[in-house]
């Protein structure tokens, strides 16, 4: 959403909930960050004989000076980002209004009923369906939340509106932190410590129901290495923009390595929200955290001949190539697998030691990609689908590889200079979140790949890194146009002349091997080849 859109809110709520406190929460929270913001209401009287709603529309960053913002007295069908309804035919009620739309809103809502005069009415059972109100809430919704306010609010002691305020922060959608809502709950003065408890139940509970959610829809097929109880209280530490992408990071690198380095791609996001800190709502900040929890998980998955090996003797992909295939039953299927490994790869996949010795012999020998051999390897029949499991049941000794230690330096250093660079300079911290994208694949795109990632960070992002007063006003655009020349040509040209005009001294060509080659029987001329 770009900034200089207002953030809008409407609270949907009963007579005598406290809806007018928290509209005054918010608008004092508002304030305190220096954000231009509106409040209207229209009131109502007891419970279920009117229901009140509160409107709330605000700047995402404070105003340009001398800049006064215009804001709507009333919500528009399909123009509001958050709806918080304290009652669930309340919500059902935005929902038939048009106020929930399915590309844009958030919608909060209490599981909990107060039941309208009609239903009382009947003479049997006149009750509402509450489940077709959940679903389309869940249908109509960009994003739907449901929360046991009442039990949260009766739990504590407090009001509902303490509850619906937690609820709201919990959600990661406020552009500031927490400690700004439970500041302005303490200066209220009256019933400070039940509305704080109150607060922080519905927080935890939606922060932990909105990862839940994220890794029951990242983890399909892998629900016993994902376990809620086990995740998602860790996901719910991180902020908002970074849960969806990290519950698909936590599935992914459990199915890559195991639970200790699925814990340690989520401390390392722990890191990078801690350095962000309040500042995580910010939009620049909040598109480095989300992003670099989506690169992070693809970057600690890298491709070895160990993952590729896995991926290519699983069921699932046999069956999504029968499909695709669109093979009959009784119908015999081979997959011929082509395959070109190098002394590369091997020595990759070896510990350490012995893997760096077999690199720096081969290179120094011109062997590394002179010894690449192409095979065909049917991974139907018997002995191509045993290799291939063979090699996949090496992933315990992928923490001792060459390529494992040299890839986790790698990592370290970038999360150590997208820390630093998320305090001094958001828009440069949100290009360099993206620099991993120039990592891909294995073997020659590899070495390409890592080639100028390095030159990329040993220029511009050391330059930015080492200057007393942070990056200069262009150095974000210039690492966003390093980043886009580096995919869009291999061999490395436009990112010279991408750093070349970014101020960054050239480096000489590298040196590239001639080939002579004899001269067949009844030819011209000689043939010279270079590679």
């Amino acid at each position: 959403m770009s900034d200089s859109k207002p953030f809008t809110l409407l609270i949907a709520a009963l007579g005598g909930e406290g809806g007018g406190v928290l509209a005054d929460w918010i608008v004092e929270c508002a304030l305190a960050q220096g954000l231009p913001v509106q409040a209207t209401s229209v009131p109502g009287v007891a419970q279920r004989t009117g229901s009140t709603s509160y409107y709330i529309e605000m700047m995402r960053t404070p105003a340009p000076e001398g800049a006064q913002p215009v804001f709507a007295l009333n919500p528009m069908p399909g123009g509001v980002d958050v709806v918080l309804a304290s009652e669930l035919v309340e919500a059902g009620r935005m929902i038939e209004r048009g106020f929930v739309h399915p590309k844009r809103t958030t919608l909060i809502a209490a599981t909990h009923r107060v039941y309208t005069t009609q239903e009382k009415m009947q003479m049997g059972d006149g009750r509402f369906d509450d489940e077709r109100i959940h679903a389309g809430a869940r249908a109509l919704a960009a994003r739907y939340l449901s929360v046991d306010m009442a039990g949260l609010a009766a739990a504590h002691g407090t009001v509902i509106s303490a509850v619906m305020f937690g609820a709201l922060a919990g959600a990661g959608v406020l552009p500031w932190p927490r400690e700004a809502c439970e500041r302005v709950i303490r200066e209220g003065g009256l019933g400070v410590q039940a509305s704080l408890a109150g607060f922080g139940a519905a927080f935890d509970a939606v922060a932990d129901g909105s990862a839940r959610e994220a890794l029951a829809g990242a983890g399909a097929g892998l629900a016993a290495k994902t376990s809620p109880e086990v995740w998602a209280p860790l996901l719910a530490t991180l902020p908002a923009p970074m849960r969806e992408n990290a519950a698909h990071g936590v599935v992914r690198v459990l199915d890559y390595q195991d639970s200790a380095y699925a814990r340690l791609y989520v401390e390392r996001l722990q890191r990078i929200a801690a350095a962000a800190g309040n500042s995580s709502t910010q939009p620049l900040v909040a598109r480095a955290l989300a992003e670099a929890a989506r690169l992070l998980a693809l970057w600690m998955t890298y491709e070895d001949v160990i993952r590729v090996a896995d991926l290519k003797s699983r069921r699932s992909r046999v069956a999504r190539i029968r499909d695709e295939a669109r093979v009959r039953e009784g119908e015999i299927l081979e997959i011929v697998e082509y395959l070109k490994p190098g002394v590369d790869e091997v020595a990759a996949t070896l510990p350490r030691a012995l893997g760096a010795r077999l690199r720096d012999w081969a290179t120094r020998n011109g062997k590394l990609e002179s010894l690449n051999r192409g095979m065909h390897l049917p991974s139907t029949r018997i002995h191509g689908y045993l290799m291939l499991r063979l090699l996949a049941r090496l992933r315990p000794m992928r923490r001792r590889s060459l390529r494992f230690h040299e890839e986790q330096q790698s990592i370290e250093r970038w999360l150590a200079a997208l820390e630093r660079m998320l305090a001094a300079s958001p828009a440069f911290a949100a290009a360099l979140a993206e620099l991993p994208r120039v990592l891909k694949g294995y073997g020659d795109t590899q070495r390409r790949g890592r080639a100028s990632f390095e030159r990329i960070f040993d220029t511009l992002v050391e330059r930015a890194l080492g200057s007393t007063s942070g990056p200069a006003a262009g150095a974000a655009q210039e690492l966003h146009a390093a980043i886009a020349a580096a995919l869009a040509e291999p061999e490395g040209r436009e990112l010279e002349r991408s750093l070349e005009k970014a101020g960054i001294e050239p480096r000489a060509p590298a040196a590239k091997p001639i080939v002579w080659m004899k001269k067949p029987r009844g030819a011209a001329s000689t043939v010279v080849t270079s590679r």
